[in-house]
Protein backbone atom coordinates (compact mmCIF):
# COMPACT_ATOMS: atom_id res chain seq x y z
CA UNK A 1 0.00 0.00 0.00
CA UNK A 2 1.07 3.18 -0.72
CA UNK A 3 2.57 5.63 1.83
CA UNK A 4 -0.81 7.55 2.77
CA UNK A 5 0.02 8.71 6.25
CA UNK A 6 2.13 11.41 5.91
CA UNK A 7 3.48 13.48 9.59
CA UNK A 8 4.66 17.05 8.41
CA UNK A 9 6.29 19.60 9.57
CA UNK A 10 4.72 22.49 8.90
CA UNK A 11 7.08 25.11 9.39
CA UNK A 12 7.70 28.13 12.48
CA UNK A 13 5.14 29.95 11.77
CA UNK A 14 5.03 31.29 8.05
CA UNK A 15 2.86 29.69 5.53
CA UNK A 16 5.39 30.37 3.39
CA UNK A 17 8.06 28.25 5.52
CA UNK A 18 6.47 24.70 4.93
CA UNK A 19 8.23 22.41 2.29
CA UNK A 20 7.16 22.60 -1.04
CA UNK A 21 6.62 18.79 -0.48
CA UNK A 22 5.04 19.35 2.86
CA UNK A 23 2.84 21.81 0.93
CA UNK A 24 2.00 19.42 -1.84
CA UNK A 25 0.94 16.33 0.92
CA UNK A 26 -1.32 19.17 2.30
CA UNK A 27 -2.76 20.01 -1.26
CA UNK A 28 -3.79 16.28 -1.86
CA UNK A 29 -4.70 14.97 1.86
CA UNK A 30 -8.32 13.91 2.29
CA UNK A 31 -7.79 14.24 6.30
CA UNK A 32 -5.60 16.87 8.16
CA UNK A 33 -5.11 16.39 11.91
CA UNK A 34 -3.06 19.44 12.92
CA UNK A 35 -1.50 20.78 16.11
CA UNK A 36 -3.76 23.62 16.44
CA UNK A 37 -2.46 25.56 19.47
CA UNK A 38 0.89 25.79 17.66
CA UNK A 39 0.46 25.42 13.95
CA UNK A 40 -0.67 28.90 11.76
CA UNK A 41 -4.15 28.06 10.93
CA UNK A 42 -3.37 30.33 7.26
CA UNK A 43 -1.35 26.81 6.55
CA UNK A 44 -5.31 24.73 5.73
CA UNK A 45 -5.45 27.79 3.04
CA UNK A 46 -3.10 25.00 1.16
CA UNK A 47 -5.91 22.15 1.68
CA UNK A 48 -8.65 20.88 -0.43
CA UNK A 49 -12.22 22.08 0.21
CA UNK A 50 -13.61 19.18 1.10
CA UNK A 51 -10.93 17.75 3.19
CA UNK A 52 -11.63 16.51 6.72
CA UNK A 53 -9.64 18.92 9.28
CA UNK A 54 -9.41 17.99 12.75
CA UNK A 55 -7.84 20.33 15.70
CA UNK A 56 -5.46 17.81 17.91
CA UNK A 57 -5.14 20.58 20.21
CA UNK A 58 -8.48 18.87 22.22
CA UNK A 59 -7.67 15.88 21.26
CA UNK A 60 -5.77 13.03 23.17
CA UNK A 61 -3.61 10.35 21.78
CA UNK A 62 -6.03 7.33 21.29
CA UNK A 63 -8.51 9.99 19.83
CA UNK A 64 -6.19 11.22 17.30
CA UNK A 65 -5.32 7.58 16.55
CA UNK A 66 -9.25 6.67 16.14
CA UNK A 67 -9.56 9.09 13.62
CA UNK A 68 -6.72 7.74 11.35
CA UNK A 69 -8.00 4.19 12.18
CA UNK A 70 -11.16 4.73 10.88
CA UNK A 71 -9.71 6.44 7.34
CA UNK A 72 -6.73 4.68 6.85
CA UNK A 73 -8.32 1.18 5.46
CA UNK A 74 -10.52 3.84 3.16
CA UNK A 75 -7.32 4.88 1.35
CA UNK A 76 -7.74 8.05 2.49
CA UNK A 77 -4.71 10.59 1.99
CA UNK A 78 -3.79 11.35 5.89
CA UNK A 79 -2.04 14.41 7.39
CA UNK A 80 -0.52 14.74 10.57
CA UNK A 81 0.61 18.43 10.38
CA UNK A 82 2.89 19.85 13.34
CA UNK A 83 4.91 22.85 14.00
CA UNK A 84 8.31 23.47 13.25
CA UNK A 85 10.27 20.17 12.77
CA UNK A 86 8.14 17.32 14.09
CA UNK A 87 11.13 15.87 15.45
CA UNK A 88 11.94 18.25 17.97
CA UNK A 89 9.42 18.12 20.96
CA UNK A 90 6.85 16.84 18.54
CA UNK A 91 5.97 13.87 20.49
CA UNK A 92 5.81 11.43 16.95
CA UNK A 93 7.53 8.76 18.24
CA UNK A 94 4.57 7.76 20.12
CA UNK A 95 2.29 8.06 17.26
CA UNK A 96 4.71 5.95 14.73
CA UNK A 97 4.75 3.13 17.53
CA UNK A 98 0.79 3.18 17.19
CA UNK A 99 1.62 3.04 13.10
CA UNK A 100 3.67 0.34 13.36
CA UNK A 101 1.52 -1.78 15.97
CA UNK A 102 -1.23 -1.39 13.34
CA UNK A 103 0.98 -1.91 9.85
CA UNK A 104 0.09 1.44 9.06
CA UNK A 105 2.45 2.77 6.19
CA UNK A 106 3.73 6.34 7.09
CA UNK A 107 6.50 8.66 6.01
CA UNK A 108 8.11 11.86 7.87
CA UNK A 109 7.96 15.26 5.90
CA UNK A 110 10.75 17.62 7.54
CA UNK A 111 10.17 21.61 8.39
CA UNK A 112 11.92 24.44 9.34
CA UNK A 113 12.57 24.71 13.33
CA UNK A 114 11.42 27.59 15.12
CA UNK A 115 15.10 27.77 16.24
CA UNK A 116 15.91 28.33 12.43
CA UNK A 117 13.52 30.89 12.10
CA UNK A 118 14.99 32.82 15.71
CA UNK A 119 18.54 32.51 14.04
CA UNK A 120 17.07 34.29 11.12
CA UNK A 121 15.15 37.08 13.26
CA UNK A 122 18.20 37.43 14.61
CA UNK A 123 20.44 37.50 11.48
CA UNK A 124 22.94 35.46 13.66
CA UNK A 125 24.72 31.96 12.62
CA UNK A 126 24.67 29.50 15.64
CA UNK A 127 27.99 28.20 15.03
CA UNK A 128 31.49 30.62 14.56
CA UNK A 129 34.91 29.75 14.12
CA UNK A 130 36.70 30.24 17.68
CA UNK A 131 33.04 31.02 19.62
CA UNK A 132 31.08 28.13 19.53
CA UNK A 133 30.76 24.69 16.78
CA UNK A 134 28.30 23.00 19.18
CA UNK A 135 24.58 23.80 19.47
CA UNK A 136 22.37 22.79 22.30
CA UNK A 137 18.91 22.31 21.69
CA UNK A 138 17.02 21.77 25.39
CA UNK A 139 14.29 23.08 27.80
CA UNK A 140 13.58 23.64 31.56
CA UNK A 141 11.62 20.59 33.21
CA UNK A 142 8.15 20.97 33.97
CA UNK A 143 5.12 18.48 33.58
CA UNK A 144 7.63 16.85 31.47
CA UNK A 145 10.57 15.84 33.38
CA UNK A 146 14.26 16.12 32.20
CA UNK A 147 16.97 13.75 32.45
CA UNK A 148 19.35 15.13 35.35
CA UNK A 149 22.38 14.77 33.41
CA UNK A 150 20.62 17.31 31.47
CA UNK A 151 19.93 19.80 33.41
CA UNK A 152 21.00 23.43 32.36
CA UNK A 153 23.02 24.03 35.04
CA UNK A 154 25.90 21.50 33.62
CA UNK A 155 25.01 21.97 30.01
CA UNK A 156 25.82 25.78 30.26
CA UNK A 157 29.44 24.75 31.77
CA UNK A 158 29.99 23.93 28.36
CA UNK A 159 28.86 27.80 27.52
CA UNK A 160 28.00 26.35 23.84
CA UNK A 161 25.01 27.73 21.70
CA UNK A 162 21.98 26.82 23.62
CA UNK A 163 18.34 27.18 22.64
CA UNK A 164 16.04 26.86 24.91
CA UNK A 165 12.46 25.54 24.39
CA UNK A 166 9.51 25.69 26.54
CA UNK A 167 10.75 27.72 29.30
CA UNK A 168 10.47 31.29 28.47
CA UNK A 169 7.50 31.62 31.02
CA UNK A 170 10.57 30.16 33.69
CA UNK A 171 13.18 33.15 32.64
CA UNK A 172 14.47 34.13 35.60
CA UNK A 173 14.80 30.31 36.59
CA UNK A 174 16.55 29.28 33.15
CA UNK A 175 18.83 32.38 33.92
CA UNK A 176 19.50 31.50 37.76
CA UNK A 177 20.95 28.08 36.08
CA UNK A 178 22.45 29.09 33.43
CA UNK A 179 24.90 31.64 35.20
CA UNK A 180 25.88 28.35 36.36
CA UNK A 181 28.19 28.29 33.49
CA UNK A 182 27.52 31.27 31.79
CA UNK A 183 28.96 34.68 32.58
CA UNK A 184 26.39 37.44 33.70
CA UNK A 185 27.54 39.27 30.13
CA UNK A 186 27.08 36.38 28.24
CA UNK A 187 24.66 38.04 25.08
CA UNK A 188 21.27 36.50 25.51
CA UNK A 189 17.90 37.11 23.13
CA UNK A 190 14.12 35.82 23.02
CA UNK A 191 12.36 35.38 20.09
CA UNK A 192 8.61 35.31 20.44
CA UNK A 193 6.73 33.50 17.45
CA UNK A 194 9.33 33.49 15.16
CA UNK A 195 8.95 33.89 11.36
CA UNK A 196 4.73 34.81 12.71
CA UNK A 197 3.54 38.61 11.76
CA UNK A 198 3.48 39.13 15.49
CA UNK A 199 7.19 38.48 16.12
CA UNK A 200 9.17 40.26 18.89
CA UNK A 201 13.18 40.03 19.47
CA UNK A 202 14.06 41.21 22.81
CA UNK A 203 18.12 41.43 23.39
CA UNK A 204 19.99 41.60 26.51
CA UNK A 205 22.64 39.82 28.71
CA UNK A 206 21.88 37.13 31.45
CA UNK A 207 21.99 40.21 33.62
CA UNK A 208 18.80 41.68 31.91
CA UNK A 209 17.01 39.84 29.98
CA UNK A 210 14.19 38.38 32.47
CA UNK A 211 13.20 41.75 33.18
CA UNK A 212 13.36 42.59 29.37
CA UNK A 213 11.46 39.98 28.75
CA UNK A 214 8.91 40.53 31.17
CA UNK A 215 8.29 44.10 29.90
CA UNK A 216 8.15 43.07 26.33
CA UNK A 217 5.05 40.90 27.94
CA UNK A 218 6.65 37.61 26.31
CA UNK A 219 5.64 34.71 28.36
CA UNK A 220 5.10 31.76 26.05
CA UNK A 221 5.69 30.33 22.64
CA UNK A 222 8.98 31.90 22.30
CA UNK A 223 13.03 30.48 22.02
CA UNK A 224 16.11 32.09 24.84
CA UNK A 225 18.85 31.82 22.97
CA UNK A 226 22.13 32.31 24.76
CA UNK A 227 25.67 32.45 23.76
CA UNK A 228 28.40 34.36 22.36
CA UNK A 229 27.35 33.83 18.75
CA UNK A 230 25.34 36.99 19.57
CA UNK A 231 28.42 38.75 19.70
CA UNK A 232 30.71 40.68 17.07
CA UNK A 233 33.55 39.09 17.57
CA UNK A 234 35.12 35.63 15.99
CA UNK A 235 37.38 34.53 13.23
CA UNK A 236 37.02 34.00 9.35
CA UNK A 237 35.68 30.76 7.78
CA UNK A 238 38.68 28.87 6.61
CA UNK A 239 35.72 27.70 3.80
CA UNK A 240 36.33 31.07 1.79
CA UNK A 241 39.79 31.78 3.26
CA UNK A 242 41.96 32.82 -0.04
CA UNK A 243 45.06 31.23 1.34
CA UNK A 244 42.91 27.84 2.36
CA UNK A 245 42.55 24.87 0.00
CA UNK A 246 40.19 22.09 -0.26
CA UNK A 247 38.95 20.13 -2.67
CA UNK A 248 37.15 22.38 -5.23
CA UNK A 249 39.90 25.27 -4.56
CA UNK A 250 43.44 25.82 -4.66
CA UNK A 251 44.94 28.35 -2.45
CA UNK A 252 46.03 31.49 -3.78
CA UNK A 253 50.04 32.26 -2.31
Amino acid sequence: MENIIKIVGAGAGDPELITVKGMNALKEADVVIYAGSLVNPALLDYCKKDAEIFDSAGMNLDQVIEVIKDRYPQGKKIVRLHTGDPSIYGAIREQMDRFDALGFDYTVIPGVSSFCAAAAALKKEYVLPEVSQTVILTRMEGRTPVPEREDIRSLAKINATMIIFLSVHMIEEVVERLLEGYSEDTPCAVVYKASWPEEKKVVGTLADIAEKVHAAGIGRTALITVGRFLGDEYALSKLYDSHFSHGYRDAID
